[in-house]
Parts: C-alpha cells; structure tokens; sequence
C-alpha cells in the first residue's frame, strides 16, 4: 500500500505535522525543514502519490494541504502499536536482567 511506505518516513510524518493545520506553500516548507528543494518535493510527491495530500498551482506557488485528516488516526494508531512493542521489549529486557542475576 502506498499510504503505509509513504508514512514510514519520519520527516514526511514531520511535514504532515506542519501542515496539519491548513495548507503551506512549498516555499515555507523548505526552509521549515533545511532541506533542499528537490528533497522536500520528492517528500511531498510521495505524500501526494500516497493521495494523503492534494495541491494546487497559483502561479509560481504550490499549495499542499492534508487530504483526509483520518491520516492522523493511523499515524496514532500505529505509534500505539510501536509503543507496545517496545513495552514488551523492555520488559522482556528486564526479565533476562534478573534471570542473568541469579
């Protein structure tokens, strides 16, 4: 699926952050993030690829806003996931602590 690649990368999660609250012009996203303009459109053609974004051209300025903000909930859903896993992990971690001390 394309909506999952396109949100595995963490600075595309961090551009969707900062447009989640109403469209931005490529212009104010570059240098948000201190990429290069090739990076960032890349980023941004993925996410629209992915159809999480939609754009607009006015004149020289591309416009990118949030398609579906239920994007959000997926993003949530799978932090709540990879948080259980780390959980287990670590507690894992200190089961092994202790068995090792005995």
């Amino acid at each position: 699926m394309k909506i999952l690649n396109a949100l595995s990368d963490p600075l595309r999660l961090e551009i969707l952050e900062y447009i989640a609250d109403g469209e931005k012009c490529v212009c104010e996203i570059i240098p948000a993030f201190n990429r290069s303009q090739s990076a960032i459109s890349n980023h941004m053609n993925i996410l629209y690829e992915a159809d999480i974004l939609d754009r607009r051209v006015e004149g020289k300025r591309t416009l990118y806003w949030i398609k579906d903000p239920q994007v959000f909930n997926i993003i949530k859903s799978i932090d709540v996931l990879a948080l259980k896993q780390i959980s287990n992990l670590a507690e894992a971690g200190k089961i092994l602590e202790q068995s090792m001390d005995k």
